[in-house]
């Protein structure tokens, strides 16, 4: 809260007594977000409880070219005296894992900012499929990975050419002994870019020579010939248990139960590095899982099956482990002391005082155990300050609100002032302060005239005439000003073709808008004969609609429905001949359920929207000014709704397109983007990219016409759908 220092000073100490300012705002703060089957849970708190309230909360990350981006937006809603407001989240996997941060927007404040780690990332883990595999039934060793794999990870089956396709975090190979040619420098170019092969043994690969006389390219060590086993050739008394995890394996720490045994496996040739490959041994020092680099990843072999064939491992918790440790899945919940114990981690971005994520620096590293008590206490400080912390197998993040963490309200010393903040509405004085003035002079005129005795006879009636004509005028001068200022809006607005935009109330949004119809306006300008004015933004609550061709709405999440007065305001428009071009901007956002969309349908709900179909092939917006058959903006890939086409509507034999030379689509309905794909600063630079390179810039092309051909249609209708232009376009179709 903000703090000012009063005036009065303490005779005692000779210090400035602080008096304390409460701004009435209610203060909002971010759980760590969770994750159940896939969908995140989002948990946002305010302090004091007050009536019903919504507020949005951002998920930040990269996109595919490494810019910051709002990856999505979801509403939270508090009732009335709640202090706590709980929603879900459903994102694509491969979205879900490129978010860093959720932030309450419009809060600038570390507690309203959750950083993410490996918690919420689920790796997408292809189990690669073979037709043995399948024919195992309830006894392949799929069906163990399943139940240790399917709550923390997204798990794909597909043969190894399809995985190699899908590119995944991990594939699983489980008692496959050797792979084609060409499968196998396909696997190792996917190893060098960063992949994990996790390898499982079994009879198949024990019979086989692979990496025996020389190591396999892709298994960690060479293999003896056959296998152990419990009464074989190099057999065991008794099945064999594991041996406690060396200091410096990943599974170190990890609490081995009793009953895991193992009754075979395959056997590691020992070799000089064998010790430096081995994470895991048996009692009696035979490796059990060993890893070796390849490029930028690993392989890993397990030299038991993955089922419970060999051992009793695959039953087992451990097993879930010993995966987890491996970074095949992620742990889904908060580590425990334990888990950090003996472990060193290291700051790689730290959250600062305003939720702003900064780069740690030289940050020194930070033992485990005191991570595990800030994570557990929820209390970072000046010595662990929140952050996201990395350590050798995954990483944390230590955020200002806990799971665990209570809001209340601060509590001050008796001694200690607290004054609210409170702020005058504005009046306007401007005006009438000039028309008193105006009066006064002319009152003072008129005594001196008076005084001077020049004010007798007629003269006296004309004075009282004039000064009474003077503040009548001065009564009415403040709604001149109003008419005056309505006049000017309406004379910028139909002195020439001006394009407008529902202002959302939120800046970035209407900027954009406005830079998107500017650089939409300069397009046309050296394009077609239309000479557009520059934009302008407009409310349906205030200002007059039918002077604009065309109103360019963004859909944000945030925006207020449209009262009865401005839905009334929107019908006359689009009754009368106005075209509302609706973007709700999350075309790259699949399915459909976005928070933009759900308000698009709030929304429409309130006007008068005729029905609608996908652009037809045949619609006069693919031939207005272009031949058009896609309508990209920033994004591209989505249907875009216009106004259904009559049921009798009827193509001539012989024509390309069907007669519908009657009226303009009241509404066009799309997610494309197209003011960010319009808009240029000063010079006509892009404002901002579109795809890559020059397909990128080949999209914005098409976005520029896609924005000139629906321009001309609202001017000049669907004049274009008349048969006499048939001969011209069939000629351009090369027809």
């Amino acid at each position: 809260m903000p703090v000012k220092a009063a005036p009065r000073f303490c005779r005692r100490c000779r210090r400035g007594t602080v008096s304390i300012v409460e701004v009435g705002r209610p203060v909002y703060a971010l759980r760590p977000p969770g994750q159940e089957a896939g969908i995140v849970t989002l948990s946002a708190e305010r302090i004091p409880a007050a009536g019903e309230a919504a507020v949005s909360i951002v998920a930040h990350g990269p996109d595919p070219n490494g810019t910051e981006r709002r990856l999505a937006r979801v509403t939270a809603q508090f009732a009335a005296g709640a202090t706590s407001a709980e929603v879900r989240l459903s994102l694509p996997a491969e979205l879900r894992n490129r978010v860093t941060r959720f932030a309450v927007e419009g809060q600038r404040s570390a507690g309203a900012v959750s950083l993410t780690d490996d918690a919420l990332k689920r790796r997408e883990v292809v189990l690669v499929t073979t037709r043995e595999a399948k024919g195992l039934q309830l006894l392949s060793p799929f069906h163990y990975l399943r139940q240790a794999l399917s709550p923390f990870a997204d798990l794909v089956e597909q043969p190894l050419d399809q995985a190699l396709l899908a590119n995944p975090d991990v594939m699983i190979l489980a008692d496959v002994a050797r792979l084609a040619p060409g499968e196998q420098d396909a696997v190792l170019d996917w190893l060098d870019r960063g992949g994990l092969l996790v390898r499982f043994a079994g009879p198949e690969l024990a019979a086989s020579d692979v990496s025996r006389d020389t190591e396999d390219a892709l298994m960690p060590v060479r293999l003896r010939a056959g296998g152990r086993a419990v009464g074989g050739a190099m057999s065991w008394g008794e099945p064999k248990r594991l041996a406690p995890f060396a200091e410096g394996s990943p599974f170190h720490g990890l609490a081995i139960p009793g009953d895991v045994t193992v009754s075979a496996q395959v056997l590691a040739q020992p070799d000089p590095d064998l010790a430096a490959r081995t994470l895991a041994t048996l009692a009696d020092g035979t490796p059990l899982v060993t890893r070796k680099p390849v490029g930028q990843g690993q392989v890993v072999l397990f030299h038991v099956t993955a089922n419970a064939e060999w051992s009793s491992l695959p039953l087992s918790g451990l097993f879930v482990q010993m995966l987890e440790r491996l970074a095949v899945s992620t742990r889904p919940a908060r580590p425990e002391a334990d888990d950090l114990a003996g472990t060193t981690w290291v700051a790689e971005e730290l959250l600062d005082a305003y939720g702003e994520v900064v780069d740690a620096g030289g940050q020194a590293g930070v033992a485990g155990a005191d991570l595990a008590a800030a994570l557990v206490s929820g209390a970072p400080g000046a010595a662990l300050p929140p952050g996201l912390y990395a350590g050798a197998e995954r990483r944390i993040a230590l955020n200002v609100v806990g799971a665990e963490t209570a809001l209340a309200a601060a509590v001050w010393p008796s001694d200690v002032a607290v004054e609210g903040l409170t702020v005058a509405k504005q009046t306007d004085l401007k005006g009438p302060l000039l028309a008193a003035a105006l009066i006064l002079l002319l009152a003072d005129i008129l005594a001196s005239l008076a005084v001077a005795g020049r004010l007798r006879g007629p003269r006296a009636g004309v004075a009282g005439v004039l000064l009474a004509l003077a503040i009548s005028g001065g009564a009415d001068r403040a709604p001149a000003q109003d008419d005056a200022v309505a006049d000017a809006f309406a004379l910028r607005a139909t002195s020439e073709v001006v394009l407008a935009y529902i202002r959302t109330g939120d800046t970035q949004t209407d900027r954009m808008s406005e830079a998107g119809l500017q650089g939409l306006s300069d397009v046309l300008y050296l394009r077609t004969s239309v000479e557009p004015g520059a934009p302008i933004g407009v409310s349906p609550e205030t200002d007059e609609l039918a002077f604009f061709p065309l109103l360019y709405w963004p859909i944000t999440a945030s925006q207020p429905l449209p009262t009865a007065d401005a839905a009334a305001r929107l019908n006359a428009y689009l009754r009368t001949g106005g075209v509302i071009l609706f973007d709700t901007r999350d075309a790259q956002f699949s399915g459909g359920g976005t928070p933009e969309a759900r308000k698009l349908q709030q929304i429409a709900a309130t006007l008068d929207i005729p029905p609608l179909e996908p652009i037809p092939a045949d619609h006069v917006l693919t031939r207005t000014f272009y031949l058009l058959q896609d309508y990209p903006g920033r994004f591209a890939g989505r249907a875009v709704w216009v106004e259904a086409a009559p049921p009798d509507a009827a193509q001539a034999e012989g024509m390309p397109f069907r007669d519908l030379n009657d009226g303009v689509s009241p509404v066009i309905i799309g997610g494309n983007d197209w003011a960010g794909a319009w808009a240029a600063d000063e010079r006509g630079n892009p404002l901002l990219p579109v795809g890559r390179g020059l397909t990128g810039e080949r999209q914005r092309e098409l976005a520029y016409r896609f924005g000139v051909n629906l321009v001309m249609y609202v001017l000049t209708g669907n004049y274009k759908s008349d048969q006499v232009h048939v001969p011209a376009l069939l000629e351009r179709l090369g027809q």
